[in-house]
C-alpha cells in the first residue's frame, strides 16, 4: 500500500489493521551495534497503550512488542528490524452497522471511494491503533540519538478542548493520564472528560513536543527542510489538523525586531524560530505544537449516507477515545524522533567530513 513507509535512510514501513491479528513495522537502515531489547521499546508503548484510564478507550491491549529480526546477541545487525505487536482484544461486532454507512469526520467515506472496498472494523488502516508501531520505531530512534548526540524528547498536553493547561513542571507529566505538566489542573480535566463521556461527545487537544540536545546542521533545503519534514510527519498522525514550529501562527502579530532570534557569544537570545533556520537545525531545542481534532467516532446520532447515496443516521458504538489527544504525546515524540534520526543519518552521509574553523555557538537559552 503506497504511503505506508516513512523516512529515507531510516525507513519505517508500517503494517496491519486495527482488528487484524497483528500490527507492526519494519525498520530498514538502523545502524549496527546499537544495544536493543524489547524493554527499550516497551516503555513508550505502555505510555501510548489503550485502557490505562477511564478517560481513554477501554480496549484492553497489552501492546507487547516482539523483536522478530535485525537483532543478534542484543545488538542491531544493520539488517531490517521487524517489530511485531499482536492484537488481542478486538471486538469487531461493534462495527457491523458501519459496513454500508460512513461516520461523519472519519475516513470511512474516502477509503471506500479510493479503494472501492474497505475494512470497517475499528477503521482498519485509518485507525489510530496504527500509531503503536511508529511509537515502537521512535523508541529505537530515541535510543540511538541519545547515545550518539545526547538528544532527548519530551512532550505534554497544553490544552484539552477549551481548557488551557499552563506549564508548571515537567515532573508532573508522567503522573497523570493527560500528560499534563500541571498537577493542579488535572481535576478540571477529569471533570471535563467525564462530562463529555456522559454526553457521548468528544473534544480536541493541543500537544507540545520538544527535542533538546539537537545536532546543528540537520535539514536539506530546498524541499527537504527539517521543519518541512517535521510538519509532514506530524500531519501523518491521525486526527492532526494543524502544526506549528516555534512561534507558529503567533508570528503574524510579531515584529521583525522581536521575532528574529539574536545571536550572542553565549548563544541565541530567544527561540522564536523553533530551532530551525532556513530549514536547517540551529542546535536549539526543536519546538513543535500540533492541533488534534475531536474524535469522529461518537455515540450521538449524526447525519450521513449509505453506499447507495441514501440519507441515514449513524451512531457509533464500541470503545473509543473521547479525546484522541490524551494518548497523542508519545506519538508526537516518536514522529519527531523519526524525523531527527533520518536527518542525522542523511547529514552524516553527505556532510560528515565538514569541519568549521570555529565551533558552533552555545545551543541557546530556552524559549520562546
Amino acid at each position: 500500500m503506497p504511503g505506508s513507509t516513512f523516512g529515507e535512510l531510516f525507513r519505517v514501513t508500517n503494517f496491519g489493521e486495527s482488528h487484524g491479528p497483528a500490527i507492526g513495522c519494519v525498520i530498514d537502515g538502523c545502524p549496527p551495534g546499537l544495544a536493543l531489547s524489547e524493554a527499550d521499546i516497551q516503555h513508550d508503548l505502555d505510555r501510548r497503550r489503550p485502557g490505562t484510564s477511564r478517560h481513554v478507550t477501554q480496549r484492553n491491549e497489552p501492546d507487547a512488542v516482539e523483536i522478530v529480526s535485525g537483532v543478534y546477541e542484543g545488538l542491531t545487525t544493520g539488517t531490517p528490524i521487524c517489530l511485531f505487536i499482536r492484537n488481542t482484544d478486538q471486538r469487531s461486532k461493534d462495527y457491523g452497522n458501519l459496513l454500508d454507512t460512513f461516520r461523519p469526520g472519519h475516513a470511512d467515506y474516502t477509503y471506500w471511494r479510493k479503494y472501492g472496498h474497505r475494512d470497517p472494523r475499528g477503521g482498519g488502516r485509518s485507525s489510530a491503533r496504527l500509531t503503536a508501531p511508529m511509537v515502537a520505531a521512535g523508541a529505537v530512534a530515541k535510543k540511538w540519538l541519545l547515545e550518539k548526540h545526547g538528544t532527548r524528547f519530551i512532550g505534554w498536553m497544553s490544552a484539552l478542548g477549551e481548557i488551557a493547561i499552563p506549564f508548571d513542571s515537567a515532573e508532573h507529566i508522567a503522573n497523570n493520564p493527560f500528560f499534563a505538566p500541571n498537577a493542579a489542573i488535572v481535576p478540571a480535566l477529569e471533570a471535563h472528560m467525564d462530562a463529555l463521556r456522559k454526553a457521548g461527545d468528544s473534544c480536541g487537544a493541543r500537544i507540545e513536543v520538544r527535542a533538546s540536545g539537537m545536532p546543528v546542521g540537520l535539514g536539506e533545503p530546498l524541499f527537504d527542510k527539517l521543519d518541512a519534514d517535521i510538519a509532514y510527519a506530524m500531519m501523518g498522525i491521525n486526527a492532526v489538523k494543524g502544526v506549528e514550529i516555534g512561534s507558529g501562527f503567533a508570528t503574524v502579530v510579531e515584529r521583525g525586531s522581536t521575532h528574529g532570534d539574536e545571536l550572542t557569544p553565549q548563544g541565541f537570545a530567544t527561540n522564536h524560530a523553533g530551532g530551525v533556520l532556513g530549514g536547517i537545525s540551529t542546535g536549539q531545542d526543536l519546538v513543535v505544537s500540533i492541533a488534534i481534532k475531536p474524535t469522529s467516532s461518537i455515540r450521538l446520532p449524526r447525519g450521513s449516507i449509505d453506499r447507495a447515496g441514501s440519507p441515514t443516521v449513524v451512531e457509533t458504538h464500541g470503545r473509543h477515545d473521547p479525546c484522541v489527544g490524551i494518548r497523542a504525546t508519545p506519538i508526537a515524540e516518536a514522529m519527531l524522533a523519526l524525523v531527527v534520526m533520518d536527518h542525522a543519518l542523511r547529514h552524516r552521509a553527505q556532510c560528515g567530513d565538514v569541519a568549521l574553523a570555529q565551533p558552533a555557538i552555545a545551543a541557546a537559552r530556552p524559549g520562546p
